[in-house]
């Protein structure tokens, strides 16, 4: 792997872990598109740490507070968020379905729906229920008017990430979306929820690589650089749709899901199937 792919192969992570256009659809199908190797497990490390300290470090004052008040401490410098002293506890509840999920389906995900007519289905078919959470009905909820049936519905939702095309954030603020939730809350909800996901995504590769005995030298620059680019883009992005959210809601993904997801299809018939699948 070259600096240039792996910089390039991070902007796309950092990009697509936080905008609702799935990451893992986008790296599966950047190598088939440009003819690349497959960046392998010791890449996908790098890429998982960035997006984890990308959310880590922007989130760090609400998980300071989350923690704080789950242990009861007095830290709550968040007056909204104050108003639910359970959320770590819920948070940590809402996680057990995607690690279930993850522990069980993942390596079946990522082999046989690892292709591009399911990852172009999945870009479309998730598109268009966004488009039906966001459009179709009115929300009001923030932070504080989250229950634990809500964290526990879009903690279920978040399992669905584990199929390439689906986007954690994007079907996690679907699920917020359909329970009453404002853009901003839902999105604000979606990020911190994916933090112990990712974090437990990027222990256990860790650990993976280990067993096939570490980073090798030739892959040490690129692991640095895609960690480093990943986290970077991936802070950027976090501010940017916060920010955005506030204003605007999200059909501007919807339409470039479904047009992206109708061009990978059509070249699917064009040029075949990902490398190593069927």
């Amino acid at each position: 792997m070259t600096i240039f792919e792996a910089v390039a192969l991070a902007v796309i992570q950092g990009l697509t872990e936080f905008l609702p256009i799935s990451s893992s659809g986008h790296l599966a199908l950047a190598p088939w598109l440009f003819g690349w190797k497959d960046q392998g497990l010791t890449f996908d490390i790098a890429l998982h740490f960035g997006t984890l300290l990308a959310v880590l470090i922007y989130f760090f004052r609400d998980w300071l507070q989350l923690a704080a008040q789950g242990f009861g401490l007095p830290y709550r410098p968040d007056p909204v968020m104050a108003r639910r002293p359970q959320m770590l506890w819920w948070m940590a509840a809402a996680s057990v379905p995607v690690g279930v999920v993850g522990l069980f389906l993942k390596d079946y995900a990522e082999t046989a729906l690892r292709n591009p007519w399911s990852i172009g289905g999945m870009f479309i078919s998730v598109g268009l229920l966004m488009w039906w959470a966001d459009e179709g009905f009115a929300r009001r909820k923030q932070i504080d008017g989250i229950t634990f049936l809500d964290a526990m519905t879009i903690g279920a939702a978040q399992a669905l990430a584990v199929v390439p095309g689906t986007s954690r954030s994007g079907i996690t603020i679907v699920a917020g979306r359909f329970r009453e939730l404002e853009r901003p809350a839902a999105a604000r909800f979606s990020f911190l929820l994916s933090t112990p996901a990712i974090a437990a995504a990027a222990a256990k590769a860790f650990l993976d690589l280990r067993k096939q005995g570490g980073i090798s030298d030739e892959m040490m620059a690129p692991f640095l650089a895609g960690m480093a680019v990943s986290g970077l883009t991936g802070l950027v992005v976090i501010a940017f749709f916060l920010r955005y959210l506030e204003n605007h809601g999200l059909r501007l993904f919807v339409y470039y899901r479904v047009i992206f997801g109708i061009i990978v299809i059509a070249l699917a018939f064009i040029r075949g199937p990902l490398a190593g699948t069927g």
